[in-house]
Formats: structure tokens, C-alpha cells, sequence
């Protein structure tokens, strides 16, 4: 059975409904994540402070002496991921039984603070020692915050960070696979998403903006986190 969205109207009276629906917020956080892993990858030393799928591979060849890949980043990013998660998770069993408009702006808000802060780091002490540690943890910290709220929220196909699965699913359930496509536009707008964050963060690390990629993507968390509501 199909659910129907409520009236014009009656979304309107409804608090959960106001602000961008959360198909929208999530689909810009992976855009977000693009930028974020661009970043980390390219700009701290090969390693990912969003996609833990990636990380946990480039810890096997720093572990096995690859050139260009450094354990200690690697294992800072991985701890302060799970750090993040487990406050995720904490900050899910206060506001999860609740309202998702705001335990979604909480969140969010959150996140953008910490990738505010690793972006005036980057901009006001680009060389200083530590500063590359500092980077990473505040952006896997966060990045963990968020995938445990995007994991409890559970919309179906966004989760923000890793594509193998949507990427499994959009071809597995198109009409070529056999399957209706029905959820193919969300597939193909989350790796679009993804693929554009990459590409923005890639060019500007590229050319030496590292620190305005880690403000764009704080300032664009800012702004979900304002207008998030709570309704798919």
C-alpha cells in the first residue's frame, strides 16, 4: 500500500514537515562527502576521513609498506570515526524517539561546527606541526557523527558516504537486471552527488585551496542543517 503525501496544507501546520525534505539534505551531505574525502585523500596523506570502506583497504597497504601511505593517519582516522559513531549513537537514543527535524539540525549542526573549525585550522596554521592530525580527526569524527544519524534515520539508498551497494542496486534492480528501476533516480542522484563533491574538492585541493574545500563543505552543512525538516 502507497502512502500519499499529506495536503499542501497540512504539511504546512506540520513542524516535522517544514524544511527541505530529507531525501534533499542527504543527497547534498553526499555531496559534502565527495569534498571531504577529496580533501583527506589528496590533501592529508592517502587517507579517507568519510568512506571507511577505503580506509580500512589503505591501512592493509600502509601496513604492508606501500609507498605513500602512512598507518598512524590511517588509524587516527579509523578511531576518530568510530569515536564520532558511538556519539552518534548516543545522540540517537536522546533524540531518536522524538522529533527527526531536530535531531537531524542537531546533528548537522554538529558536523558543521567541527568542519568549520578543521577549516580555519587549515587556514590559519597550514604548516604547523600536527596540523594534518588535527585535519583528519576532526573531519572522521564528524564524518562518524553523521553516518551513525544517516544509518538510524534509514532512507532507503542514502547513506551518504559509500556507493557499492548503490551502485549494486541500481543496476541490479534496473529493467535490465529484472527488476522496475523504481528507486534508479535516488541511485543515480547520489553517485552524481558524490562524483561532483569529489570533483569540486579535488580541483580545489589541486590548485591550493584546501581550506576554502573544508569551508564550503562546512558552509553547506550549515545550511542543511538549517532547513533539514524531518519527513523523507
Amino acid at each position: 500500500m502507497t502512502t500519499q503525501p499529506p495536503p499542501d496544507g497540512e504539511r504546512a501546520r506540520d513542524p516535522e514537515g517544514r524544511g527541505l525534505p530529507l531525501v534533499t539534505v542527504l543527497l547534498g551531505l553526499t555531496v559534502v562527502s565527495g569534498v571531504i574525502d577529496a580533501v583527506s585523500y589528496l590533501g592529508l596523506g592517502h587517507v579517507f576521513t568519510a568512506n571507511m570502506t577505503g580506509n580500512v583497504v589503505v591501512l592493509g597497504f600502509a601496513a604492508a609498506g606501500a609507498p605513500g601511505f602512512t598507518v598512524t593517519h590511517t588509524a587516527a582516522s579509523l578511531a576518530a570515526f568510530l569515536l564520532g559513531a558511538v556519539t552518534g549513537g548516543r545522540v540517537a537514543a536522546r533524540f531518536g524517539g522524538g522529533s527527526r527535524r531536530t535531531w537531524a539540525r542537531v546533528t548537522l549542526a554538529a558536523e558543521t561546527v567541527l568542519v568549520g573549525a578543521s577549516a580555519a585550522l587549515a587556514h590559519a596554521a597550514p604548516g604547523a606541526r600536527g596540523t594534518t592530525y588535527a585535519l583528519i580527526v576532526l573531519t572522521a569524527y564528524a564524518m562518524g557523527l553523521r553516518n551513525a544519524t544517516v544509518r538510524k534515520l534509514g532512507v532507503p539508498d542514502l547513506t551518504t558516504t559509500v556507493l557499492t551497494m548503490t551502485l549494486t542496486g541500481l543496476a541490479s534492480d534496473s529493467r535490465a537486471g529484472g527488476g522496475s528501476g523504481r528507486r534508479s533516480p535516488r541511485r543515480t542522484a547520489a553517485v552524481a552527488a558524490m562524483l561532483a563533491g569529489a570533483v569540486l574538492g579535488a580541483w580545489l585541493v589541486v590548485h591550493g585551496h584546501l581550506p576554502t574545500a573544508l569551508l564550503i563543505a562546512a558552509a553547506t552543512t550549515g545550511v542543511l542543517a538549517l532547513s533539514a525538516s524531518g519527513r523523507e
